[in-house]
């Protein structure tokens, strides 16, 4: 299964347009692009295997393997990058203004289900980010 992340890149942060399989799914929001530093940049485009993970304070999330120079990746909700993020990709139902949306909950779960199951089905799932 693939996941496709079409990024804007803007001063305060960046705004995203997220596909499974071609079809659209919502929005992203992530730190601005600052030179892959850790806690305060978003991470660089590429392709990226996605592989489940749980946590204590996120419980079933996803986490993105092999980021140049970066570990603990995750895909989870927010809804402020600036505020709740270090780096990580914040899937929200609509965007509200740079960095910001609303209900990430509601459309982490339904990306959440769709890689859960291509998981039990043994597929290998992919995000690829982009331009």
């Amino acid at each position: 299964m693939e996941l496709h992340l079409h990024r804007t890149y803007y001063k305060e942060g960046t705004n995203g347009v997220l596909f499974i399989n071609d079809s659209f799914v919502g929005f992203c929001i992530e730190l601005p692009w600052k030179d892959n530093l850790k806690r305060v940049s978003c991470i660089p485009e590429g392709v990226y295997q996605l592989k489940a993970r749980y946590s204590d304070k996120f419980k079933h999330h996803l986490v993105l393997q092999n980021v140049s120079n970066r570990s603990l990746i995750l895909i989870h909700p927010a809804n402020d990058a600036n505020k709740e993020l270090q780096g990580c990709i914040a899937p929200v139902s609509s965007l509200t203004g740079i960095a910001k949306g609303l209900q990430s909950r509601i459309i982490f779960q339904k990306i959440l289900s769709a890689c859960f199951q291509a998981f039990d089905r043994k597929e290998k799932v992919t995000l690829t980010i982009k331009n």
